[in-house]
């Protein structure tokens, strides 16, 4: 048994059985997607919610310094994308990181990785949808239009905010009003409902009409975001890039390093998305040439976009007033009593939303519809609607998975939860890539540079070391002092912030993992972009708080008891028993 966990699928195989059951169905999903539509695609699912909504969390965590943390999950991201055009340049599947782990690690982890993409899409379409609701409910109050706050709150976030003694009035004013039915009040956002219901039609009826949809939203987005950059520029003050800290000391990073780390679920979170271009690939009209290039182009451009909006919001304000503020590129211009600019941004915040919702809502359905192929779900999941050719099972499920929990959860929660799923899948793609065998150029496709990693990575590591223990000796003794309590303390009037249990041990395992990697690139001459890909993913999943892990593998131990109840029995990798006659 435990071999067969870990049974995999050649890449000529996955290709053929594709083949196979489009001939054998003669049902296939639509080929009309070009390099185009694939870019913009990525950058309707990159620039929405973490643009408009946990930035100015993220800037008040992290302060100006924020703008550093945006560069290195830039960089781990490019890396990542690099990585996942080299799986989708091989195999143009529609199963992304599922289909890429199948070949490369098997089929226990190709389950555990399509699982954790369900934290990434769909759960994350849940923050998404709040978000949205929130800027649609402010646009509409600035027109006149008042939604009941009950009707645009969710019951979790106005249970917390009475609970904690919250002064956010919107949340208190939905639960003291709230109609109550036999003691239950009655607490709903329903905008956010609303808004996933009229996504999953969308995406239901076809990937043409959402692709129309989807260009269009972007082309508006990025000619409002252009304007933020522009006119806030006139605003900045380069006095906030230097803001003076506890201490009285003027500093680009007034939390420390290890508080511009802090904000690292809500940086990550900015950039999710762009590997959901890759699960289009059945839809692409030359996915192995084209679905690099989308994925690549989208994350360039917003990495980009994302250093300058950080410079304009930590340059407009002090970074301290983005305390609990949701609507951080609308805040600034509000605060500079420039009123048009506010509505504007409001107006285009609910248009870049609704393009990420379309994005994330068109890939879920497709990663299940991959895996329904394997065995490893029921076969309805693959189901293809013979006049819109959508996966029409797994699009409504798709829409009953974010719409339902929309009910009783709340947004801070699912930040947190999708943010490190999401990070864990690009750790098994960037994995990946390392089992897999080189392959030869070939004229017209994806083709991913190898750099011998034997003569840069452990010289890398061994220099990090070296520098960290003359420069920084606390940073190991922090790490290895045995005492694994979350705590704070000021010393020689300076502000320290130790580790915590959760960042100890995981920064504990991340130079664990280093050092194995770099001896295995030593004797095995492997790629360094892939490997800087997983040490640098790895690296942002040491800012991930002990709560973000009790969730992750609480959703992972859930996945591997579906996994042994249906997928392991119904595996088309399982060996078939063959009666025998008496």
């Amino acid at each position: 048994m435990s071999y067969s966990l870990f049974r995999r699928k050649s890449i000529d195989n996955l290709m053929h059985e594709k083949k196979d059951a489009e001939t054998h169905s003669h049902e296939s999903l639509r080929r009309v997607l070009t390099v185009r539509d694939l870019t913009f695609f990525g950058i309707a699912a990159i620039i929405g919610a973490g643009s408009f909504s946990s930035l100015g969390a993220a800037v008040f965590t992290g302060g100006p310094g924020v703008i550093l943390l945006f560069i290195i999950c830039g960089i781990a991201c490019g890396f990542t994308a690099m990585c996942y055009a080299e799986f989708a340049s091989r195999i143009p599947i529609s199963g992304s990181a599922y289909t890429y782990a199948y070949a490369s690690f098997g089929e226990l982890f190709a389950w555990v990785i399509g699982w954790a993409l369900i934290m990434e899409y769909s759960i994350g379409n849940i923050y998404v949808a709040f978000s949205w609701s929130d800027y649609f409910t402010s646009l509409l109050d600035r027109i006149g239009w008042h939604i009941p706050e009950y009707f645009s709150t969710s019951y979790k976030e106005a249970q917390h905010a009475v609970e904690a003694g919250s002064d956010h009035q919107e949340s208190i004013l939905a639960w003291q009003n709230a109609p109550r039915i036999g003691g239950l009040r009655m607490i709903a956002d329903l905008p956010a409902i609303a808004i996933v219901i009229f996504i999953t039609f969308l995406v239901y009826r076809g990937v043409k009409e959402s692709r129309n949809f989807s260009n269009v939203m972007v082309i508006l987005k990025l000619a409002v975001i252009f304007l933020v950059i522009v006119v806030g520029a006139f605003y900045i003050d380069t006095a906030n890039w230097t803001p003076v800290n506890n201490t009285g000391v003027k500093s680009f990073l007034p939390n420390g390093f290890g508080g511009m780390m802090l904000a690292v679920s809500g940086v990550f979170y900015a950039y999710i998305g762009f590997d959901a271009v890759s699960v289009l690939a059945e839809e692409s009209k030359n996915p192995q040439r084209d679905l690099p290039r989308g994925m690549i182009f989208s994350l360039v451009l917003c990495t980009i976009i994302y250093i300058l909006l950080s410079l304009v919001l930590t340059g407009v304000l002090d970074y301290r007033r983005f305390e609990g503020v949701g609507d951080p590129l609308a805040f600034i211009f509000e605060a500079k009593g420039v009123a048009w600019m506010q509505f504007l941004v409001s107006l285009v915040a609910v248009v870049a939303m609704t393009s990420v919702l379309l994005v994330f809502q068109m890939g879920q359905p497709r990663i299940w519809m991959s895996i329904s192929r394997d065995g490893l779900l029921p076969p309805r999941f693959q189901q293809i609607h013979h006049k819109f050719k959508t996966p029409s099972f797994s699009t409504i499920l798709t829409g009953l998975l974010v719409g339902i929990p929309l009910l009783f959860t709340d947004k801070t929660f699912v930040l947190d939860f999708t943010s490190i799923g999401t990070l864990f899948a690009f750790v098994l793609v960037c994995g990946g890539v390392l089992l897999i065998p080189r392959k030869e150029k070939v004229p017209g496709r994806f083709n991913m540079p190898f750099v011998n990693a034997k003569y840069v990575f452990p010289p890398v590591i061994i220099g990090a070391l070296i520098l960290l223990a003359l420069l920084t000796p606390q940073y190991f003794t922090e790490m290895f002092n045995g005492d694994f309590s979350d705590y704070s303390a000021a010393t020689d009037g300076k502000t320290h912030i130790f580790p915590t249990a959760a960042t100890k041990i995981a920064t504990i395992i991340f130079w664990a993992v280093n050092i194995m990697l770099a001896i295995m690139c030593f004797f095995r001459e492997l790629s360094l972009i892939p490997v800087l890909g997983l040490v640098t993913c790895l690296y942002l999943l040491t800012g991930m708080s002990a709560s973000n892990w009790m969730w992750f593998f609480i959703w992972f131990a859930i996945g591997l008891v579906v996994y042994f109840i249906y997928g392991y029995r119904n595996s088309h990798l399982q060996p078939k028993t063959v009666a025998t006659p008496d």
